[in-house]
């Protein structure tokens, strides 16, 4: 039987001193890798909520509220996201959520550039 030390109220270990993993049990404890703004879950917020179970995620769907909804989600979409689905370990967790943040800054990023290029360019070519 495993034995759990409680070091503090903010961390929970098992007897070899490794923050034992407690995501998808909805717990209150949030080890501190979790914590941190997520671009993933503010730019891809329903899409985010759905694969990461964090359904009230969806609310963002919803005129006006969903403005307020993103930057919730940015703000705790990643502790929500350890809350409510279960992952291998941190490192799992934090490589998913990389990838999740990456996607989601690209997809803004990108036709911003190209609006900006297309701006630049398309006048160029209208005058010939």
């Amino acid at each position: 039987m495993e034995q759990v030390r409680v070091l503090s109220n903010e961390s929970v270990t098992d007897r070899y001193g490794k923050i034992k993993n407690n995501s998808g049990m909805k717990e209150d404890f949030v080890p501190e890798g979790v914590k941190g703004w997520s671009w993933g879950a503010f730019f891809l917020n329903w899409i985010w909520a759905l694969f990461n179970k964090t359904y009230i995620g969806l609310l963002a769907l919803i005129p006006y509220i969903g403005l307020i909804f993103a930057f919730y989600l940015g703000f705790k979409g990643r502790e929500l996201a350890w809350k409510n689905k279960r992952w291998n370990s941190m490192e799992h967790f934090n490589e998913v959520q990389r990838k999740w943040s990456f996607w989601g800054v690209m997809l803004l990023v990108v036709p911003a550039v190209l609006g900006i290029l297309a701006a630049i360019v398309i006048p160029m070519f209208a005058n010939t």
